[in-house]
C-alpha cells in the first residue's frame, strides 16, 4: 500500500457519518408537528380566539349573559365595572356588557354586508376591466381612480345621506366605498393571469372568451381579493362604527357598538367605562381581523 492510499484511508475513516437524529438532516415531513405552527404564532392564536368569541356573541348572545340589553335597573345606574356588571352600567342602569354582546350581531351583520358588497361589485368591475382591456379598461380605471381619491368615510357619508339611515344602508354605503380597492386588486391579478401559458394555450385551442375568464382566470385571481376582504373586514368594522357613532345606524335603543360609544361621550368625566370598554372591543376586533388577514396573505404567498 502506498503512502497516498494510507492517507486517503485515514481521511475516509475520520469522516463522521451523518447523525440521522440530527434535526438538520431529518426529512421535512418528519420535522412538522401538528399545531406547532400555531404555537409559534401566539398573536394569531389569540386573534382567532377573539374572532370566535365575537362570532359566539353574535350568534348566541344569551349564552354569554343573562341580563336584558334593553331593561335597566335605575338604582344601579352608572355603576363601575364589577363582578355583577363586567362593563359597568349606563345612565339608565342597563348592563353595558350585555348591550355590547347583543350589539355584536348588528355590527357584524352590517360589516359582513359591507364586505360582500365591496367584494362582489369590485371584483366584477376589476375582472371585466382587466379581461376586456382597451378603452373600456381606461374609462373604468379612471372612474376607480376618482373613487380612490375620495376618503372612504367621506364617500360613505355621501352615500348614506342619499340612502337614508339604518344598519343596512350604512353597510351598503361602507361597501360602496371599498369597491374601488377590490376592483384595483382584481384587475391587477387578471392582467397577470392573462399572460400565463395555460391561459394562452386555452385561447389558442379555441376556448371562448367567457369560458377562459370563468374557468381559467377567475379561480386563479381570487386569492388576493379574498385576503383583501379579510383586511377590509376590520376597516369595515371601524367605518360602520363611525357612522353609527354619528347617528346614521340603527335608532336607539339598538345597542350598536358605535352608538354605545356615542351614548357614553356625555359621561366621560364621571363614567369612563361607557366609551372606553365598547371602544376596546371595537379595537380588538379590528386588530384580530387584521392579524388573521396578514396570516392569510403569508400563506397565499407560500402557496404561489
Amino acid at each position: 500500500m502506498t503512502l497516498a492510499d494510507t492517507v486517503l484511508d485515514h481521511e475516509v475513516t475520520d469522516v463522521a457519518e451523518p447523525d440521522v437524529t440530527d434535526s438538520r438532516v431529518r426529512p421535512r415531513a418528519a420535522r412538522r408537528v401538528p399545531g406547532l405552527f400555531l404555537l409559534r404564532k401566539p398573536a394569531l392564536v389569540l386573534s382567532i380566539a377573539l374572532l370566535l368569541l365575537m362570532i359566539g356573541w353574535a350568534l348566541f348572545p344569551e349564552v354569554f349573559t343573562s341580563h336584558d340589553p334593553y331593561v335597566g335597573v335605575p338604582k344601579d345606574k352608572l355603576q363601575p365595572p364589577s363582578a355583577e356588571y363586567l362593563f359597568g352600567t349606563d345612565h339608565l342602569g342597563r348592563d353595558l356588557y350585555t348591550r355590547t354582546v347583543y350589539g355584536t350581531a348588528l355590527s357584524m351583520q352590517a360589516t359582513l354586508i359591507a364586505v360582500v358588497v365591496g367584494l362582489f361589485a369590485g371584483s366584477a368591475i376589476g375582472l371585466l376591466s382587466g379581461f376586456v382591456g382597451g378603452k373600456f379598461d381606461d374609462v373604468v380605471m379612471r372612474f376607480v381612480d376618482v373613487l380612490l381619491s375620495i376618503p372612504g368615510l367621506l364617500l360613505s357619508l355621501a352615500v348614506v345621506s342619499v340612502l337614508g339611515f339604518g344598519t343596512v344602508n350604512v353597510a351598503i354605503a361602507v361597501g360602496v366605498a371599498s369597491v374601488a380597492s377590490f376592483a384595483r386588486i382584481m384587475r391587477s391579478d387578471v392582467l397577470r393571469m392573462r399572460t400565463q401559458v395555460f391561459v394562452e394555450a386555452a385561447t389558442v385551442s379555441g376556448v371562448k372568451g367567457p369560458e377562459v375568464l370563468l374557468r381559467h382566470i377567475l379561480p386563479h385571481s381570487l386569492g388576493s381579493v379574498l385576503v383583501l376582504a379579510a383586511l377590509e373586514f376590520g376597516a369595515a368594522i371601524l367605518a360602520v362604527s363611525a357612522l353609527s357613532f354619528l347617528g346614521f345606524g340603527a335608532p336607539p335603543p339598538a345597542p350598536e357598538w358605535g352608538s354605545l360609544v356615542a351614548e357614553g361621550r356625555n359621561y366621560l368625566a364621571t363614567a369612563w367605562w361607557l366609551t372606553t370598554l365598547p371602544g376596546v372591543v371595537i379595537a380588538l376586533s379590528v386588530l384580530a381581523t387584521n392579524r388573521i388577514s396578514r396570516a392569510l396573505d403569508d400563506g397565499k404567498d407560500r402557496l404561489i
